[in-house]
């Protein structure tokens, strides 16, 4: 198979300093690309995000973008971390919507490099209306969310004819107590949860899931770094979900549903030997 490339970019480096007469004039605004880096594969990356790397003057990513898809953005391009992870923020979040609006301001391309998508649980609505506020351009990059690459990994559909017709995502952090979710609703059959950030509130979700009615022998996928080269994936029922969630350090998804027996629990091979040829782009 031959190599990959990306097609033609559409963004353009738009410098952020304007000649006029030879003299130098005011900064021109810049914009801000909120882009989705997807779970961790850079494989995964949209041709989009792609593009949006090469043509940044800066990015403002999550921790745990790798370094891998991080080197996509020119040499040039000014890195800052921003470590977003759950309890574990380097800066609060008004700080990072000050900061990009900030940078832009000044003239900069600016891509805001988040985990998985940026309007599923990563704060992109935040960012978009703070650049909305200031009257900087903000666009919006998707990216593949952690539930469809450790669905896609396990081979354990989120529908399934005759197990699974809806699927519903929630995350199972909450600032203060415990989650405030309809646990009825997410309790009916035929359905699969998915969970994001709820390793630490493993119990709880199994104990309300349980007691609204979800039987505790419904299986229960628990999925560790997905699509990354040290996944993990955990096979159990939604009774012994806290067990399975014990002592996982990594970013992990809670699976429930009928269509999570599909799943292929076998030892994850080497996906950086299976992963597609990647060429990057020579362009500045």
């Amino acid at each position: 198979m031959a190599p990959r490339t990306a097609p033609p970019s559409k963004f353009g480096r738009k410098s952020g300093l304007v000649v006029v007469g030879g003299a130098r004039a005011a900064r021109a605004p810049g914009a801000v690309w909120l882009v989705g880096a997807g779970p961790g594969d850079p494989d995964l990356l949209t041709f989009r995000a792609f593009n949006a790397l090469r043509a940044a003057d800066v990015v403002v990513h999550d921790g745990l973008v790798s370094d891998e898809i991080l080197d996509l953005a020119p040499s040039a391009a000014r890195r800052i971390n921003v470590a977003k992870r759950k309890s574990r923020h380097t800066l609060p979040q008004d700080d990072i919507n000050q900061l990009i609006v900030a940078l832009a301001l000044d003239g900069l391309t600016v891509v805001r490099l988040k985990g998985g998508d940026p309007f599923l649980f990563g704060r992109g609505g935040e960012e978009l209306l703070a650049c909305r506020a200031a009257g900087v351009d903000c666009h919006v990059v998707p990216g593949v969310t952690a539930a469809l690459a450790a669905s896609a990994g396990a081979g354990a559909p989120l529908t399934h004819r005759g197990a699974a017709q809806a699927v519903t995502f929630v995350t199972g952090h909450a600032a203060h107590g415990e989650p405030d979710l309809d646990w009825t609703a997410l309790a009916r059959p035929n359905q699969t949860v998915v969970v994001y950030m709820g390793v630490s509130t493993a119990g709880l979700i199994a104990e309300r899931l349980t007691a609204a009615g979800r039987a505790g022998s419904t299986p229960a996928l628990v999925v560790e770094n997905a699509s990354r080269a040290d996944e993990r994936r955990i096979l159990t029922t939604l009774a012994d979900l806290a067990q399975a969630a014990e002592g996982l350090t990594g970013p992990a998804l809670l699976m429930v549903g009928e269509a999570m027996a599909m799943a292929d629990v076998a030892p994850a091979a080497d996906l950086v030997s299976h992963s597609l040829p990647f060429e990057r782009s020579s362009r500045p």
